[in-house]
């Protein structure tokens, strides 16, 4: 299967400890979200979020600072997993997000990139920016 890589930069105006929540924990996820979402805050602990077409694993975390993901679409074929990673860094009122998702699958790609600023950055900033 052929996949592409992807490298988005959001600023977001919250602390680096009110995104790392958001992204991290069950009831923020779900907030901003608007769907189900479990989400583990342990390394190798498990996860599913938007009423569990996504799920994963936690492969690293290192809190308020970045979260490492194992990520699978329901869509996409059983068993592939790509790899997320947050790199959250302060910066003069609020957050730099830098976001890699590595091993998207090609057929995805498109939708993927544009899904993580309409799902996401968007939502997240709504629900953080007052």
């Amino acid at each position: 299967m052929k996949t592409k890589n992807l490298k988005q930069s959001v600023r977001i105006k919250a602390k680096p400890s009110e995104v790392y929540s958001a992204l991290m924990e069950s009831k923020k996820h779900a907030k901003f979200s608007g769907a189900l979402a479990k989400i583990s805050a342990k390394v190798g602990g498990k996860f599913t979020a938007y009423d569990g077409y996504i799920n994963g694993e936690n492969l690293e975390l290192v809190k308020d600072k970045k979260i490492v993901q194992s990520w699978h679409a329901q869509s996409w074929p059983e068993g592939y997993y790509s790899k997320v990673t947050y790199n959250l860094k302060p910066f003069e009122g609020g957050t730099k997000l830098l976001f890699f998702h590595t091993g998207i699958p090609d057929t995805a790609y498109e939708s993927i990139k544009s899904g993580w600023h309409e799902h996401y950055w968007d939502p997240i900033k709504k629900m953080l920016e007052k």
